[in-house]
């Protein structure tokens, strides 16, 4: 049974405004203009939606409509485990946002390094963003103990022999001697770290500077804030893209 079955199921453009898509108004104009489709089909105006099982979309992007839904993006400070619980009582990335409703760390990063992660109870979101087969970008600056050579940018960039497989090619730029940015869209564990101590170039410090299209220079280290629906759209873009090019 679908929601279209059911006479209690909420009107489309009452979703799309809950979920801060666009005004009731707007979302109507949407519906009317073929922008909106629910379980692959087009909408009409007037369709009603279950958001607990319903995929709805709009262009052609999913949409999380489901009641509850939360995004944190969290500062993460070195020394803090990324996990809800730690066995050996250091503190958690959970403790730094608030406890209800439940949200966890999408992705990791390790006890020492800083940067931004995502936290959130979207289920299918977290999958998309984390599953290798998506390709997802993440970005970091690695001040490293001894400017690498060229060989061994070259190497960074073309992919290289871990003890868990051979990394994918990476974006790398020396931006100083001893500074490099680093973007890769793999999750080996402690990845960049590896990678430079593999060429000679042991990280000193790392931060993780962007998750997809999430970038916030001005969060300060240890704090979050609630991400914004377009954020929250321009992430499902992120992931479709990267679906779209999986399946093509």
């Amino acid at each position: 049974m679908t929601s279209s079955d059911l006479p209690e199921g909420l009107r489309l453009q009452k979703v799309l405004a809950q979920a801060g898509i666009a005004s009731r108004r707007v979302a109507e104009e949407m519906i009317e203009d073929g922008r909106v489709s629910v379980n692959g089909e087009i909408a009409n105006l007037g369709r009603r939606v279950n958001p607990d099982i319903d995929v709805v979309e709009v262009d052609g992007v999913h949409i999380g409509v489901r009641p509850g839904l939360i995004y944190y993006l969290l500062n993460k400070p070195a020394g803090v485990v990324t996990s809800a619980k730690d066995t050996h009582g250091r503190p958690v990335v959970t403790d730094l946002v608030p406890a209800e409703p439940r949200v966890v760390p999408v992705g990791r990063l390790d006890l020492d390094t800083e940067g931004l992660l995502l936290l959130t109870n979207d289920g299918d979101l977290t999958f998309r963003l984390t599953h290798p087969s998506f390709g997802v970008e993440k970005e970091y600056l690695a001040e490293v103990q001894t400017e690498p050579s060229r060989r061994a940018l070259r190497s960074l960039r073309e992919g290289l022999d871990l003890e868990d497989g051979r990394t994918a090619p990476a974006k790398v730029a020396l931006i100083s001697p001893r500074m490099l940015r680093i973007t890769i869209h793999e999750g080996k564990n402690r990845q960049v770290r590896r990678m430079c101590e593999a060429v000679g170039s042991p990280v000193v410090r790392l931060v993780r500077t962007r998750i997809g299209s999430l970038i916030d220079p001005q969060l300060p280290p240890g704090e979050f804030r609630t991400l914004r629906q377009d954020e929250v759209r321009e992430l499902e873009r992120v992931v479709g893209r990267a679906e779209a090019q999986v399946q093509g």
